[in-house]
């Protein structure tokens, strides 16, 4: 059993790196967002897919980071379009 300042040491590493994590995600919902400005849903929708499927056959994307990404990429999205992104976060999801 840890001592309480070993757990507390622990438990502030782990949320700096949930933190680091979660900045990283709006940063590429940003990103996502200048890149894609001004671009048809069908070319947004395939780059969202394109960039998910990479992550998720490396091993880098979780359901949790998609979870951070839509919720950085929804309060730029009107409400049918965050019905749809909430769509194809549940298909990415089972990728």
């Amino acid at each position: 059993m840890q001592d309480f300042n070993s757990y507390s040491e622990q438990e502030r590493q782990e949320q700096k790196k949930s933190e680091q994590k979660a900045a990283e995600s709006d940063q590429l919902a940003k990103q996502l967002a200048a890149a894609l400005a001004g671009k048809g849903e069908a070319d947004i929708l395939r780059a969202i897919y394109k960039e998910a499927e990479r992550g998720r056959k490396a091993g880098t994307l979780t359901d949790e980071e998609l979870d951070r990404f839509a919720a950085a990429l929804s309060p730029m999205l009107d409400a049918a379009r965050r019905k749809k992104l909430e769509q194809v976060i549940k298909k990415l999801k089972m990728m």
